[in-house]
């Protein structure tokens, strides 16, 4: 909750929730602090050219500043002024020392680099680390030129100047990466709940749109019905009950997700929709021809397109073909209902319209010679 409201005060990925996740929090920092003061022992070397109390002062500081700014490039976001201002002080003090004393000093530098790669290295872009790693470079070279320093020892504190920034930058590179991976992840789940939501609504939209259109058409017909026809009342009635049933059993299943159209099943159903809204229909039928997943989609277009005629069209006639041909199924819909201008993709429209897209197929819809026309079109042989 503190995450999704805004009010996580430790980061976006790491949710204060629970005293656990503090604590497992801080353990990590604590350990990457620990592990940060445990690569100082080569400043060891430095010991024996300690000739003051003013050096000791110095080389304390040194280490405090490389360790706090290194630790907190790897563990801690934000504070990136602070460790460019620490940064600085870190590169004043071991450019400046290694000035000002003898050789086994000539390794502040290397800490200098390595410091610096630490804050620059996560970038995508390289260019401040490798400039800092050049620049520490040219300054070890320089003072070893200017104080004459044997070229076996300049060469030893290049590489090791070189090697010590090439495995630093390559761990933050890869912690960038991780990051990002664990992001993307992230994305993808939410993307993922997002068309889970948008699927699950486009199937209640066409199961429980078509279900209530034909309830409310049988009611009608009840209600006309009622004084003088008691026996097509009673059919009607039981028209309603299966009808709902269906229903029941249909959101259910789509709550499951695993709900396949039932082509032949839904032409029959489109067929008594219909007849029971005084509605003629003809029907060109060979939806036994049609493989499963076409089948499935096909069977939502005759859902929708049936309830769209009864609710909207007006019409008196409504024909329905199945056509398969040239590796394509063809679903037309064609009503005879009054002129109307070309249609606004609801919900209804715009579910089929994604649902056949999934499967390479294509809905076109809008009035034709005579009345209205939705037509569909499925591969079978991609959506078989």
């Amino acid at each position: 909750m503190h995450r999704q409201s805004g009010l996580c005060w430790i980061g976006r990925d790491k949710c204060p929730g629970c005293t656990v996740a503090v604590v497992r929090l801080w353990v990590h920092r604590v350990g990457g602090l620990l592990w940060t003061m445990v690569w100082l022992f080569p400043l060891a070397s430095v010991f024996p050219a300690v000739g003051s109390a003013l050096d000791v002062v110095g080389l304390a500081a040194f280490a405090v500043g490389y360790t706090v700014v290194t630790w907190s490039a790897f563990e801690v976001r934000g504070w990136r002024r602070t460790r460019l201002a620490g940064l600085a002080v870190v590169a004043v003090l071991g450019y400046g020392q290694a000035v000002l004393h003898g050789s086994e000093w000539l390794i502040l530098p290397l800490f200098v680099a390595a410091c610096g790669v630490a804050v620059f290295g996560a970038s995508p872009e390289p260019g401040p680390a490798v400039g800092v790693f050049l620049t520490t470079e040219a300054v070890i070279i320089a003072i070893a030129v200017v104080r004459g320093y044997e070229p076996i020892l300049t060469a030893a504190y290049v590489v090791g100047t070189f090697m010590s920034s090439a495995i630093v930058f390559s761990v933050r590179q890869m912690n960038r990466l991780i990051r990002e991976l664990h992001e993307t992840r992230r994305a993808l789940a939410v993307a993922a709940v997002a068309e889970e939501r948008l699927r699950f609504a486009r199937d209640l939209h066409d199961l429980l749109g078509h279900t209530l259109s034909v309830i409310v058409v049988k009611a009608e017909a009840v209600r006309r019905l009622a004084d003088r026809d008691p026996a097509a009342v009673a059919s009607h009635a039981r028209d309603i009950e299966d009808v709902g049933r269906r229903a029941l059993a249909e959101v259910r299943e789509a709550v499951t997700g695993y709900r396949d159209g039932d082509l032949p099943a839904e032409v029959e159903r489109a067929r008594q929709t219909l007849r029971a809204a005084d509605i003629d229909v003809t029907v060109h039928d060979a939806s036994d021809e049609v493989p499963s997943r076409a089948a499935a989609a096909l069977a939502w277009v005759i859902r929708e397109g049936v309830t769209n005629v009864v609710r909207h069209s007006g019409a008196r006639h409504c024909a329905i073909a199945i056509v398969t041909a040239d590796g394509r199924t063809t679903v037309e819909l064609r009503d005879d209902g009054p002129p109307c201008p070309a249609p606004v993709f609801g919900n209804g429209l715009r579910g089929l319209a994604e649902r056949l897209a999934r499967d390479g197929g294509t809905l076109d819809a809008g009035p034709v010679a005579g009345g209205f026309a939705l037509t569909a079109t499925v591969p079978i042989g991609g959506a078989g």
